[in-house]
């Protein structure tokens, strides 16, 4: 049994079309590149995660120390 390479699982391009239409109903037209925008930025946020830089840990770590972080008034 070969795979056509445009499905993904059992669905096929006109059940995708429909999730899309659905999304572009309950989202908007106005809204859907922020909404493209949002997504594409948490993706790259959890790839930068994955990877565990220690460079780009916030500088707030009170959670690690077990201390309460200070706040300068």
């Amino acid at each position: 049994m070969s795979m056509h390479p445009l499905l993904i699982g059992s669905l096929g391009i006109p059940e995708l079309l429909i999730i899309l239409f659905i999304i572009f109903l309950i989202v908007g037209g106005k809204k859907l590149p922020q909404l493209g925008a949002g997504l594409g930025e948490g993706i790259k946020n959890f790839k930068k995660g994955v990877k565990g830089s220690p460079d780009e840990l916030p500088k707030d770590n009170a959670g690690e120390t077990g201390e309460p972080s200070e706040k300068k008034a």
